[in-house]
């Protein structure tokens, strides 16, 4: 089952692309399992929220969290490095990418549906608490706890293709023990390996970030700036300016 799970991911996004005439958009996505019984589940409650929701809140039937990572292309990319604002490439790919993960979801819940099994389907996005601005599920950390990177010190997850693209993940009563990533994997963050990066702090052009310290409140402004502007390709309250022009922008950097 999970080769057929990979498989639908795969194609969903290929035909996603040949459904819009998209390309230059993503590459190849990445995936990765955890039991929705794991105990180190429990972290969210302190690293997110203590309202972050549990695998068993949202399906009682859970078994297996699969999480995935879909990367932006190199040129949506180094096209969002200039200025203020997030390039309308940027501001497109956050749009349809939210909505390939919904189809992503959808075709994974039928894969399920065909074999007896049941899924519970999660937003891609807005699915956080608006006056504190804390995601009640948080993909990146389920990405995390699945295997697929560590985190910068800009809050985004480091993968081995980057941190530039969107995560996404679904909850299904499938047991996939064989897949669980029981062990942590290697730091990739070069600034907490004591390397003096840094970088991704310093490409925020909103003012939130000061001595390490983040303020999720001028974040966020700057993203409805970025959806104000970018109104025509859909809700685009994004930045991604703290995520290019980065040694791990596209790749893992050789931590």
């Amino acid at each position: 089952m999970y080769k057929q799970i990979i498989n639908t991911i795969k194609l969903s996004v290929s035909d996603y692309e040949k459904k819009y005439n998209l390309s230059n958009m993503w590459k190849e996505p990445l995936v990765g399992i955890i039991s929705a019984g794991d105990e180190r589940i429990k972290i969210l409650k302190t690293a997110v929220s203590d309202e972050h929701f549990m695998p068993f809140d949202i399906f009682p039937d859970a078994k297996s969290i699969v999480s995935f990572f879909i990367p932006f292309h190199e040129s949506i990319v180094e096209g969002n490095i200039g200025g203020e604002l997030a390039s309308e490439a940027w501001a497109k790919a956050y749009v349809k990418t939210n909505d390939l993960i919904g189809e992503i979801n959808s075709n994974i819940s039928g894969l399920m549906g065909k074999n007896g099994y049941k899924a519970g389907k999660i937003p891609a996005t807005h699915n956080f608490d608006a006056v504190k601005l804390i995601s009640n599920w948080s993909h990146r950390h389920i990405a995390c706890l699945a295997g697929l990177g560590t985190f910068g010190i800009n809050n985004m997850l480091i993968t081995k293709n980057g941190c530039c693209g969107r995560f996404g993940s679904i909850i299904i009563n499938c047991e996939l023990s064989g897949y669980f990533r029981t062990g942590g994997i290697k730091e990739k963050c070069l600034h907490k390996t004591n390397r003096n990066c840094g970088i991704c702090q310093t490409r925020c052009t909103a003012g939130a970030w000061e001595n390490d310290a983040y303020n999720r409140k001028l974040c966020y402004e700057q993203c409805l700036k970025n959806a104000e502007y970018h109104k025509e390709a859909g809700y685009a309250d994004v930045c991604g300016k703290c995520l290019v022009g980065l040694p791990c922008s596209t790749r893992e950097p050789g931590c």
